[in-house]
């Protein structure tokens, strides 16, 4: 992750869990349920969260482990990563988190440790997106899954048009009136740097995955990348 990027989340934390409902006309709880039911996490695993903002996949995987599993909730932007530890104590005051502030692209665990893997609105952020499915194929255990959330450009060029016309007509407008127009104005350019879900496939088995499975949801302006160790 560049400082950059980095500095645009520090930036945004106020307010990401707004933001995050308008750009998704409120869908995402319904989508981030879905990833961590697609990463196979259950109660006892061992799980990691990586790019985990303010919480709301980490929590949910603490849900699916319970009291005997372990979570880790990962980010390289120590603001989101303290909306996170303050949103913990009001809904879970007693989870077992650990909330780490580190780089994707070198992550500070042992080889094949974790059950499940999620990243949220991640990976398109990521300056090197082949070296972070590395890593996650790296601290993944066998035989465990990792499921990976993100916005796309639709292929359908109506919805892609739509997507354009609501960044630029609700998304935009929202961050300019809570002050962080300039640091929302990297997601239409970054949606277009994003490999698609054929060619997250395609790196996904080079960096190691047997298995790699991508889903398209809400016409394709959404996706899940779900990939495992066998």
């Amino acid at each position: 992750m560049t400082n950059e990027i980095r500095d645009i989340f520090n930036r945004i934390a106020p307010v990401y869990d707004q933001l995050n409902d308008w750009l998704s006309l409120g869908q995402h709880r319904i989508w981030k349920e879905m990833t961590v039911k697609w990463s196979a996490a259950k109660p006892g695993d061992t799980c990691l969260d990586l790019c985990c903002g303010s919480g709301d996949l980490t929590f949910r995987l603490a849900r699916y482990v319970g009291m005997t599993g372990k979570v880790y909730g990962v980010d390289f932007s120590c603001n989101l990563l303290e909306t996170a530890q303050q949103r913990c104590q009001i809904y879970y005051p007693q989870p077992a988190i650990d909330w780490i502030e580190a780089d994707v692209l070198n992550l500070p665990f042992e080889n094949n440790q974790f059950d499940a893997i999620t990243m949220g609105y991640g990976l398109r952020n990521v300056k090197d997106i082949p070296r972070s499915l590395q890593e996650i194929h790296r601290v993944l255990k066998p035989g465990g899954k990792a499921a990976i959330l993100d916005f796309h450009r639709p292929d359908n060029r109506i919805f892609r048009a739509f997507q354009q016309w609501y960044l630029d007509n609700l998304v935009v407008p929202l961050a300019t009136n809570l002050g962080v127009k300039e640091e929302y104005a990297y997601i239409s350019p970054s949606l277009d740097r994003f490999p698609t879900g054929r060619q997250q496939v395609e790196i996904a088995h080079q960096a190691g995955f047997a298995n790699a499975t991508h889903y398209p949801i809400s016409n394709g302006m959404m996706g899940v990348l779900v990939i495992g160790n066998g």
